[in-house]
């Protein structure tokens, strides 16, 4: 994999990605995929998303957007640049992509996907040549991240 894992993660890193968890929990209460994610600038959340392709019926509805949609809005424009994202599942290649155009430097992850996880696991978007490539620290509270979409997806899977 090419991010890198929790050895670097701070106490800092580790409280944002708890908020996330909490917006994970709430998303897998109302029967979504149990993804959260924050954008922070400085030592405060700005924005927030959860996952809502559900609910929403649109396959945009990913917690990360909701988060970064948030962020511009909450700040007056596009460029995060001194923002960074905190989500507890790696991005997908839509996510990376936003992340990408929102110029954010530093994206923190939880739990890898394998499936589509386009910060290292699947593919990693952010080491080809865009014009914008943010650090990546991924495996923070990873065992929490995704224990979380196991029970979820077993629960699922029993009913």
């Amino acid at each position: 994999m090419c991010f890198r894992m929790r050895d670097g993660a701070t106490a800092r890193d580790e409280r944002f990605m708890r908020r996330a968890l909490e917006l994970a929990r709430e998303a897998a209460a109302e029967g979504e995929v149990p993804v959260g994610a924050v954008v922070v600038k400085g030592d405060a959340v700005i924005a927030e998303g959860r996952n809502r392709r559900e609910t929403g019926k649109n396959a945009l509805c990913h917690a990360e957007l909701e988060a970064i949609g948030g962020a511009c809005r909450a700040l007056g424009g596009w460029r995060l640049w001194q923002c960074e994202l905190y989500v507890t599942l790696e991005p997908c290649p839509m996510c990376a992509g936003a992340v990408i155009n929102a110029r954010i430097p530093r994206v923190v992850f939880g739990a890898p996907d394998p499936k589509a996880g386009s910060c290292g696991s699947v593919v990693d978007l952010f080491s080809l040549p865009y014009n914008h490539r943010p650090q990546v620290l991924g495996g923070v509270l990873r065992e929490e991240c995704a224990a979380l979409l196991k029970d979820f997806f077993r629960e699922l899977r029993e009913k």
